[in-house]
């Protein structure tokens, strides 16, 4: 993954569907322009679900990492 200035951090990890998309929903609309948000899950949906919810928003998925037994969502927030 690009390295990147992350702003904020969500640790949703142990959350289900759809709580950590819901937890970025949140946070991106009290981010400004240009915030990179990464969302921690443990939640197999959230490597399908969150992307898609980035795309139909209009943000950048800058990268998805596994580490360990969780995921690693990396989004910037566009307008």
């Amino acid at each position: 993954m690009v390295e990147v200035d992350i702003k904020r951090e969500i640790d949703a990890r142990g959350s289900f569907c759809p709580g950590p998309m819901m937890e970025l929903i949140r946070v991106i609309r009290s981010s400004a322009v240009g915030d990179v948000v990464a969302v921690l899950s443990t939640d197999k949906g959230s490597q399908r679900d969150i992307p898609k919810w980035v795309e139909k928003a209009k943000h950048e998925l800058i990268g998805i990492e596994t580490i360990d037994n969780y995921d690693k969502i990396v989004v910037k927030k566009l307008h």
